[in-house]
């Protein structure tokens, strides 16, 4: 990246860091249970909610148990089923039509990360119907209060619960790009661990390794302070003490573990960001509509590789704040220890080391719309253009 770009960078970066104290961050109201929300509903006078979910959720049943509490309490709602992996914009559109023909006042997001994104893409377009998605990609571009959102994530990983962003794919060019805006933070959420209790291993593993992967990037990054780092460092240790036991459903304990880790993970990265893992998958993702959580889990170690002896400092603190060292070893041998653990966790958990259909073609065009999403905004520990970022394509397909 070239010098003059790099000091712009930087000081867009530490104009936010500054700022940290005085944005209005804020953290749900938490609740443990679903059959609390008809009550938080109605303190609020919100009588006709839309959920959000995705048509997976709803054919297990998982909304059974809100829906009999929101009945019981006199509460009409409307169910939206129509999330998909990777959410796009005529997606949204569909919510947005139902929530206002219905005269519905307030959102329940019901699922994982794409129906939290969805849900509040929604409750953007509520509060601003003369702005497409598109014109509030970016930060602080909202700017209206949504409607009243209770977050109820049904698995471990995404932390959408308490962060301030939502990605949405153009559903014309597939371009996955991210709002992000104070008034995205959902102001209750629900971490109720029997909602996890069946989620298939596959995507427990995917989406604890994606938790991890908010927990390091916003720990490795230059915007963190004594809070987020204190957050980052309980989430991962929490991963590596509890994933492969709460993927196979060994314990209801590791499953709430893995909820905390989660939710405490988003806490972070929601106020020190996330850095170019994030941004390659998502141009990942949106492109040959890959899983998430997945594309993060196979980056993590690729990237933390090539950032080098930049983070080995911090690492090194992760390292022994998971349990994976003693302080007073060398930060070369536990931030080499670490990135070995990752890779045998992913391993563990069977996470592709590559990913197969990246096509040498598109990686251009992908590269581009990560350094867009990254410059200036992620505070990642060395800076990439587009042609740099082009590598970590070329790394994770070989």
């Amino acid at each position: 990246m070239r010098l003059i770009r790099k000091l712009y960078c930087r000081l867009f970066q530490g104009a936010f860091r500054l700022a940290l104290p005085i944005l209005p961050y804020r953290d749900p109201k938490l609740l443990t249970s679903v059959e609390d929300i008809p009550a938080a509903l109605s303190e609020k006078g919100k009588l006709n909610p839309l959920i959000v979910t995705d048509a997976q959720i709803n054919a297990l049943g998982l909304t059974r148990p809100l829906e009999a509490a929101l009945k019981r309490r006199g509460i009409d709602y409307v169910l939206f089923d129509g999330a998909r992996p990777n959410p796009t914009t005529a997606m949204v559109e569909r919510a947005v039509e139902l929530y206002r023909t219905k005269g519905c006042d307030s959102l329940i997001a019901f699922g994982g990360g794409s129906p939290m994104d969805c849900a509040k893409a929604t409750g953007a377009l509520v509060a601003r119907p003369k702005k497409s998605l598109g014109k509030m990609a970016g930060i602080l571009k909202v700017r209206r209060r949504l409607p009243y959102l209770v977050a109820v994530p049904t698995t471990a990983g995404t932390g959408s619960e308490t962060t301030l962003a939502a990605v949405i794919v153009d559903a014309k060019t597939r371009h996955k790009y991210v709002i992000n805006d104070f008034f995205l933070i959902p102001p209750c959420a629900v971490l109720d661990p029997r909602l996890i209790h069946s989620l298939p291993r596959d995507l427990m593993a995917a989406t604890g390794i994606d938790a991890l992967t908010h927990a390091v990037e916003a720990y490795i990054g230059r915007s963190t302070n004594k809070h987020t780092r204190r957050d980052a460092e309980e989430a991962t240790a929490l991963i590596f003490a509890n994933l492969k036991a709460a993927a196979v459903h060994e314990s209801q304990e590791a499953e709430a573990a893995m909820l905390r880790a989660a939710h405490l993970a988003g806490r972070a990265f929601t106020r020190s960001y996330v850095g170019y893992i994030h941004a390659v998958s998502h141009s990942l993702s949106g492109q040959y509509d890959l899983p998430h959580g997945r594309t993060n889990a196979t980056l993590l170690p690729i990237v933390l590789e090539m950032y080098g002896d930049k983070i080995h400092k911090k690492l090194a603190r992760l390292a022994v704040a998971a349990g994976l060292g003693q302080a007073g070893e060398e930060d070369q041998v536990l931030a080499r220890r670490f990135l070995d653990q990752v890779r045998a966790l992913n391993d563990a958990l069977d996470i592709p080391r590559t990913i197969p259909q990246i096509r040498e073609e598109d990686i251009p065009t992908m590269a581009r719309y990560a350094d867009k999403e990254g410059n200036p905004l992620y505070p990642v520990p060395v800076l990439w253009d587009a042609g740099e970022l082009e590598a970590i394509y070329r790394k994770a397909v070989k």
